[in-house]
């Protein structure tokens, strides 16, 4: 009834793994870790959260009045780049009704 157990290796159950928990460059510990999901499985998802906080900070500022050429001396881009950080900001306002 339970000779398949046999077959199961004793070093691929978990109370006999040396698992030791280094975190990655962001957090010292996996396991405490509150990001959520890892920066490892999803490489650009880390970049894509700076750049999305990045365009919201700079849409917060133009909507108070600073200018477009203010703001890329401020965050060291293009004026290009200030405009499209105000069209995907714009674009998901519309999209989530905000």
């Amino acid at each position: 009834m339970y000779t398949d157990l046999n077959l199961v290796r004793s070093d691929t159950l978990p109370e006999y793994s040396n698992y030791i928990d280094n975190g990655c460059d962001l957090f010292d510990s996996c396991l405490n870790c509150p990001l959520p999901r890892c920066r490892y499985d999803d490489p650009g998802w880390i970049q894509k959260e700076k750049i999305e906080e990045r365009d919201m900070k700079i849409y917060r500022k133009r909507k108070e009045g600073c200018s477009i050429k203010i703001l890329a001396k401020e965050y060291n881009l293009s004026t290009r780049t200030i405009h499209r950080a105000m069209r995907r900001i714009e674009k998901y306002n519309e999209e989530f009704n905000l």
